[in-house]
């Protein structure tokens, strides 16, 4: 096919997706701006990700698999480290060479831009580096060593951004790319993640409007019914392309469309709009990859893999607050029933794996897994570890828990029993089980540096989230990681070890074969092949505080070949019958210890 022809194409496949999103749209921009030519917003889309210049055109191959079983991503903010002397972004990228350098392969990087509230997600300048954090140059040099991943806040931005400045004037850029409702109408249905009022009452110069906000009232909803917005958000995603972004995090996508009379979120518009944005994005850069974040019940977070067509990868939402309820009830029922029923990714396709990141842990993927009763139970035992719950508004008015916020070192402080003197090996463990399963690993910097509970912080910003933001003086950090006696040289020294190991086995590629194990409440299992056949692994964890046995018979290893631990280096042979598990160890038997 001919440059020309791919463009043609190109052009056609946009239009397919606009008609998708806008025949049945009524905006101002679509009957005066376009006069009803979505092939004028095609042209529009193709000249913003610089398309129309290309001289090779590349066509998406939609089951290739961009990742292997190397790949892990450390999750940070640009300042979670710093000192006097240099910007953090160039105190981060020391770090991560310091320390992670034969570890970390991909940074998500949390917004980075000018920012009025949310640490960065209340975005004042999508353009722009916030100069506290460095400039594009720190994010280029930091972008040839990693794969990095930046956050497209697209479905809000800041009160205090010039756009939201020329709604208020009604003139300007921005004048028109705000969702405005009237206070008359039956809003009653929306989801809604925060307890504030839906509505913003502002001021304008063409008189009073009501602003959409999903999250606060500093956080303005976008109207995408407008195709400028979407035109602009092109433009955005191309230059960050053009400054070293290969992964996009897709924030608080689900609630990107508003219809009037539905809970407005998770709407098929939604979808479109991805699978829009998907198709340009592997036109200007084949291997990028593209994650929503989408913070709700498990089997509507599975629809955002679309038919391989999608996101590449989705948030595993539901992982977090089973696993954790798991270590803290001591009873695996949950997790397994809940691992049985995930269905494996399509090639093309992955989990995104976490445990912690800088929200809390999220409770509504919870929501059908677990039962109201072990959710309170839940909030009670982290509220006794020092933990914080963020609440939201239900659809019948009521406040329920939205979140838990807490560090996840302390959240493995112990059990429905109390603290315990197992914090280390829980939260070990919690790691071990996540690491081997199918998907891709994202684990949070203070997950790997064991940073505990910053309440002073909370005290100081109001915010319960900041409970897991803690900032780090570069020396003092250095001087914790360098005594051997301290929690957070013997967490990072410990995460370094299974992440290497991980990162040595065909059978914990991403898109391995996995299959649940029933192995009771007291352990937790399953079995990883690699693509070829030629590995297996057996992931065995004890989840509670005594000793547990298994049969070998239990876990169907093959009892005619000798099995090899990756973690303790030691041999399970071939005539033993029994294998022991001490309070919260993981074996990683496997048939082949190789790469």
């Amino acid at each position: 096919m001919t440059n020309v022809e791919q463009q043609s194409q190109l052009r056609d496949d946009i239009l397919y997706y606009l008609h998708s999103i806008y025949d049945d749209v009524s905006h101002p921009a679509l009957s005066n701006q376009f006069k009803g030519d979505l092939g004028l917003v095609a042209n529009q889309m193709i000249e913003a990700m610089q398309l129309d210049g290309l001289q090779q055109q590349f066509s998406p191959h939609t089951h290739q698999n961009h990742w292997d079983e190397t790949r892990v991503m450390m999750i940070t903010y640009a300042d979670s480290i710093f000192d006097d002397k240099h910007a953090p972004l160039q105190v981060l990228h020391h770090f991560l060479n310091t320390y992670l350098t034969d570890t970390v392969t991909d940074v998500h990087l949390l917004p980075f831009f000018p920012y009025s509230s949310d640490d960065g997600f209340s975005v004042i300048d999508y353009s722009t580096v916030n100069p506290a954090h460095g400039d594009w140059r720190d994010i280029n040099e930091l972008s040839r060593e990693y794969n990095l991943m930046f956050d497209l806040v697209i479905n809000h931005c800041s009160s205090r951004s010039q756009w939201f400045t020329n709604f208020i004037d009604g003139q300007g850029k921005g004048h028109d790319f705000f969702t405005t409702a009237s206070p008359e109408e039956d809003l009653s249905m929306v989801t809604r993640p925060r307890v504030s009022p839906l509505l913003r009452p502002t001021q304008t110069n063409t008189g009073l409007q009501h602003v959409w906000c999903t999250f606060s009232h500093d956080q303005v909803d976008f109207d995408f019914k407008n195709p400028n917005v979407l035109i602009e958000f092109a433009r955005i995603i191309n230059l960050y392309l053009n400054n070293g972004a290969s992964l996009f995090r897709l924030d608080a996508v689900a609630f990107l469309w508003k219809t009037l009379g539905t809970n407005c979120i998770n709407l098929q518009k939604t979808h479109e709009v991805i699978r829009l944005y998907r198709l340009l994005i592997e036109h200007k850069s084949p291997k990028a990859i593209i994650i929503t974040e989408t913070n709700i019940p498990n089997h509507e977070n599975l629809s955002y893999f679309g038919n391989a067509n999608e996101a590449h990868a989705i948030y595993n939402f539901s992982l977090p607050p089973l696993l954790l309820n798991t270590l803290v009830s001591q009873d695996a029922t949950t997790l397994t029933k809940w691992l049985m029923s995930m269905p494996p990714a399509q090639n093309g396709t992955a989990y995104f794996n976490f445990l912690a990141s800088h929200d809390g842990i999220g409770l509504r993927p919870a929501e059908g897994l677990l039962s109201s009763d072990e959710i309170n139970e839940l909030v009670t035992t982290m509220q006794d570890f020092d933990g914080k719950i963020s609440w939201r508004t239900s659809d019948n008015g009521t406040q329920s828990p939205y979140e838990i916020n807490i560090a996840l070192i302390d959240a493995c402080k112990g059990t429905h029993e109390g603290e315990d003197d197992w914090q280390v090996s829980r939260f070990i463990c919690a790691h071990t089980i996540m690491l081997g399963l199918e998907g891709i690993p994202g684990i949070y910097i203070h997950s790997l540096l064991g940073t505990t509970n910053d309440l002073e912080r909370v005290t100081n910003t109001g915010q319960n989230r900041s409970i897991n933001r803690h900032r780090w003086m570069y020396d003092s950090l250095a001087a914790e990681l360098t005594n051997e006696n301290t929690l957070h040289h013997v967490i990072l020294k410990k995460m370094k070890e299974l992440i290497s190991i991980r990162q040595s086995q065909r059978a914990f590629h991403p898109n391995a074969t996995q299959f649940t194990l029933r192995l009771g409440p007291s352990c937790f299992g399953y079995w990883r092949q690699s693509m070829d056949r030629s590995q297996s692994i057996f992931c065995l964890s004890n989840i509670t505080k005594t000793e547990q046995t298994l049969r070998v018979s239990d876990v169907n290893l093959i009892s005619t070949q000798d099995w090899y631990d990756l973690l303790s280096g030691e041999i399970l042979p071939a005539e033993q019958q029994i294998i022991k598990l001490a309070p919260y160890q993981t074996l990683w038997l496997t048939n082949h210890y190789a790469h």
